[in-house]
């Protein structure tokens, strides 16, 4: 890192990076030491704009772990990043230590154009709006929290990392829908993929796990959390993943439907009479696990299974048909697959789960070891037996350490503020 400020006769390096995410209604916040990429403190303001706003704010450095609470108004995104910064400050984190190197942006689309972690210009910033009609969800409020950022330190290199841009080395046969071309180019219809932070992450980690390079493996991914999603990951790139245009296609999810008939909205809309933004809801929100059985924690549906419940059995195994189907296909899509992962809160935690996609799969070289699957551990692990043709595994997944990673890169390499970064390839 080049950074450098002078305090007296001490020159300090500026080797840690914030890491901001921000929803419609919260912001998490990571501050990690990029010395040795441990976390300094880790924080979450939700319920913005709301009287039962909340403020969780856990110091991490010296090892002390005790979370504080702050609850009342918070007004909105400026007021919730004046909150935390309050609390990092409490701990002699404040962000205007001279230690602080850059600010890491989870942006969830990035279009075509981004393909790479970007230091936020008037330009980016721009781009990121006109990407907004095909995430209205998500880029706004990735928008707020950048703009609150740069509002408290200007000075500062801030940085977008990209959701969809691990998925931009997608071939344009993976990519594209087949439909009329010149409207699907017009309106950018296409498939972009999401969780990209987490698909390269976790293929780059279970290599590693294998004692090979990312270029030497393929790898299929299964990020299976709230929201779920797939990658086939050959020679460290994506070729094929599961979200599309939006994070609604692909795996069944907890409130998302995932895969369907597309013809299943015009006959919402014809037949029960169901505007646009209610069939909106009903597949994003009311759907998926919690539509098929009232849940959506996976634990609670274990439970309801143990007790005999028919619904919840139900759902279960659809949820797993699903996770089978994109098995096979990515196996078919790879030629060769050297690993199977498991990542995310579902994937990492739920043995069940894990068991339930895998088996029947022997043809594939896929098996899991019972024993092995049953281990708890925040750690990357094998849960395949030794003599298994395809090694299956669960590697706990990091997005927050790979927006810091690939900030901390780009801000070592950047040209002095004020002056133009690269963006990557420019398509639309």
């Amino acid at each position: 890192m080049t950074t450098t400020t002078k305090e007296g006769s001490a020159v300090v390096q500026a080797r840690r990076v914030l890491v901001l995410n921000s929803g419609s209604s919260s912001v998490k916040y990571q501050l990690l030491d990029m010395n040795d990429r441990s976390r300094l403190a880790i924080g979450l303001v939700e319920r913005i704009g709301e009287e039962t706003s909340r403020l969780l704010h856990t110091p991490l450095a010296g090892g002390d772990a005790e979370t504080r609470e702050r609850t009342g108004r918070i007004a909105d995104h400026a007021a919730a990043l004046k909150a935390a910064a309050e609390e990092l400050a409490a701990d002699g984190l404040g962000l205007d230590s001279p230690e602080l190197a850059a600010i890491g942006h989870r942006v969830v689309h990035g279009g075509l154009r981004f393909t790479e972690p970007t230091v936020i210009t008037d330009e980016v910033l721009t781009e990121i709006e006109r990407l907004v009609p095909v995430a209205p969800l998500h880029n706004p409020a990735n928008i707020t929290g950048i703009r609150t950022a740069q509002a408290l330190r200007p000075d500062l290199p801030q940085v977008a990392v990209f959701d969809t841009a691990f998925h931009t080395t997608m071939p344009e046969y993976a990519a594209r829908y087949a439909i009329d071309v010149e409207t699907a180019d017009a309106h950018r219809i296409r498939r972009y993929g999401f969780h990209g932070t987490s698909h390269a992450y976790v293929s780059r980690k279970a290599a590693e796990l294998l004692g090979r390079a990312p270029e030497e493996v393929n790898v299929i991914v299964l990020h299976l959390g709230n929201g779920a999603s797939a990658s086939a990951v050959a020679a460290g790139r994506c070729v094929e993943t599961s979200m599309g245009l939006t994070p609604l296609e692909g795996l069944v999810m907890g409130t998302r439907s995932g895969d369907i008939d597309p013809a299943v909205t015009f006959h919402l809309k014809r037949v029960a009479g169901m505007s646009t933004d209610e069939i909106d809801v009903l597949l994003n929100k009311k759907s998926g696990l919690v539509g098929l059985c009232g849940d959506n924690d996976m634990r609670e549906i274990r439970r309801r299974i143990d007790e005999g419940d028919e619904r919840a059995a139900l759902a279960f195994d659809i949820y797993v048909h699903r996770l089978k189907k994109y098995i096979g296909a990515y196996s078919a899509v790879l030629g060769r697959v050297d690993a199977v992962v498991f990542t995310a809160g579902v994937g990492e935690n739920s043995a069940p789960v894990r068991e339930a996609a895998i088996a029947g799969l022997e043809e594939l070289g896929l098996v899991v070891d019972a024993g092995l699957n049953a281990v708890r551990s925040g750690e990357p692990r094998l849960i395949s037996p030794n003599y298994a043709r395809v090694a299956v595994a669960v590697v706990p997944t990091d997005e927050e350490l790979e927006i810091a990673d690939q900030t901390f890169a780009l801000v070592g390499q950047a040209e002095p503020a004020g002056q133009q970064v690269p963006v990557g390839q420019v398509d639309n």
